[in-house]
């Protein structure tokens, strides 16, 4: 008997088909997932804009006063406490050359003729190059003046980038503690003077001071190896022209 196909029935889905479909369910599916996180995304930003616009403001408002304060407020500020600098320098530097010192180092300190002194300067320009430099100033005066106290407190507070400064300050603060009779911190300091910089000025000016003091307060032995470094290392330096007759003597005391 022969067989045949019913009229109207369905013809099978091919596995291409079902692929395509499952394809396409996916498709719509990452989408409604990506306007959902869109959706959700914009109720966040909405709900917490003004915090965000807020942080935004804060950082665009920190970078911009940070760049107006160094243009229109630290670097006016530094001009004008060199231009104060420059006078008290100036009394400083004749004073320095003069046989009438101590007038003019204190005005150099206090100021005059309408112009900040050393002290005013520390006092309202603190944090500017003029502020450090004006420290050194008023402690190397307050030592000429023999107020060594004075002199400590503000030396103590110079720090600056300038090695042979530096040096030259922790020097000046030995000689006001060997002023005050304290030879152990004068002795301290000389050698932190002389370790700041190698140079041919205040290495051998300050090792010398060191061997001096040093012998006196009995360390003969590093004395002369403080003679002997400047013997060998600084033939050139002032210091070094004394250095055969004290090594002399203190080769005589310690045989």
């Amino acid at each position: 008997m022969a067989t045949y196909k019913k009229r109207g029935a369905k013809k099978s889905v091919s596995p291409k088909q079902n692929n395509e479909v499952v394809q396409e369910s996916a498709t719509a599916e990452v989408f409604d997932t990506l306007d959902t996180t869109a959706s959700k995304t914009e109720e966040w930003v909405v709900k917490y804009q003004n915090l965000i616009f807020g942080f935004i403001g804060v950082v665009a408002l920190s970078v911009l006063g940070y760049l107006g304060y160094q243009n229109f407020v630290l670097e006016p500020k530094e001009q004008e406490a060199a231009s104060e600098l420059n006078q008290a320098q100036y009394y400083f530097e004749l004073a320095v050359n003069s046989i009438e010192a101590d007038s003019l180092y204190k005005r150099a300190l206090n100021g005059g003729e309408g112009k900040y002194g050393f002290l005013d300067i520390i006092e309202n320009y603190k944090g500017t190059p003029a502020a450090k430099l004006a420290a050194y100033s008023a402690g190397m005066s307050y030592l000429n003046l023999k107020e060594y106290d004075n002199a400590i407190r503000y030396l103590d507070q110079f720090n600056a980038e300038d090695v042979l400064l530096s040096a030259l300050a922790k020097g000046a603060i030995g000689d006001a503690y060997a002023q005050l009779g304290d030879l152990d911190q004068a002795y301290d300091y000389y050698l932190e003077a002389a370790a700041v910089s190698e140079n041919m000025y205040s290495t051998p000016k300050y090792l010398y001071k060191a061997a001096i003091l040093g012998a006196e307060n009995g360390k003969i032995k590093q004395a002369i190896s403080f003679l002997e470094r400047i013997e060998k290392d600084y033939p050139k330096s002032e210091e070094a022209r004394w250095v055969t007759v004290q090594k002399g003597k203190l080769e005589h005391l310690n045989p």
